[in-house]
């Protein structure tokens, strides 16, 4: 049986990534860089939008300074603050996962720590989470290195082999198996294509399966 279940947060616990992309889309044309929504999510959908530095500058013909990412953070924040709503099925998984494994569970993100924080709080599950969040901004390499599921592994007390990771993008899904994490990928479409070349272990659409599988014991024996 996995001994901890570690969580992504954007896309798996909360519906954030329409709203962080719709105001990261917007303040990008606003700084000359005219691009779809669809195209914004292809560019940063399971990136920290620092870690696309190059790309950005390169676009906009302006560099990013820490002035543009406070405002980011405030804009995005002001909307996530009024707009966020939990996956459906996610405080469910994370109350099984939290009674499966005695407690060892974490989220473990690719997001600035204090949006992850103040995300689970308005998801009402920062109770079975606790001081178990991790951001990749606080670690030398952030997704889709593994860095961020190793300290959470680490925290835990648990073997990266004995984790579950639970994600919803290919970049994270990387990062997982980098880790040496057995990784299920959610998918609520249902095709799976980000998934398609990664030994990703299950590909679910539905967070409450989670659940049941844990409350059953099906497919959840560790590598």
């Amino acid at each position: 049986m996995f001994e901890a279940v570690l969580f992504d947060c954007d896309g798996v616990l909360v519906d954030s990534e329409p709203i962080t992309n719709g105001v990261l889309r917007d303040m990008l044309n606003e700084a000359g860089w005219a691009l779809t929504q669809a195209e914004c999510e292809h560019h940063f959908i399971g990136r920290a939008v620092r870690d696309q530095r190059a790309l950005i500058e390169h676009h906009t013909g302006r560099p990013l300074t820490e002035a543009w990412m406070r405002a980011f953070y405030a804009r995005r924040d002001e909307r996530l603050r009024a707009e966020l709503q939990p996956v459906p099925g996610a405080l469910r998984a994370v109350v099984a996962a939290h009674g499966h494994a005695g407690g060892r569970i974490a989220c473990a993100s690719g997001a600035d720590k204090a949006k992850v924080v103040m995300q689970i709080g308005m998801a009402g599950m920062a109770p079975y989470f606790g001081d178990r969040i991790f951001s990749g901004h606080d670690l030398p390499r952030s997704k889709p290195h593994p860095d961020v599921y190793l300290a959470a592994a680490a925290h835990l007390g648990v073997a990266p082999s004995r984790c579950l990771v639970i994600e919803d993008t290919a970049t994270g899904a990387q990062a997982g198996l980098a880790a040496g994490a057995t990784v299920w990928g959610y998918c609520p479409g249902g095709h799976g294509r980000a998934f398609a070349s990664l030994d990703v272990a299950r590909v679910f659409r539905d967070m409450g399966e989670i659940a049941a599988a844990l409350a059953a014991g099906a497919g959840l024996s560790a590598p």
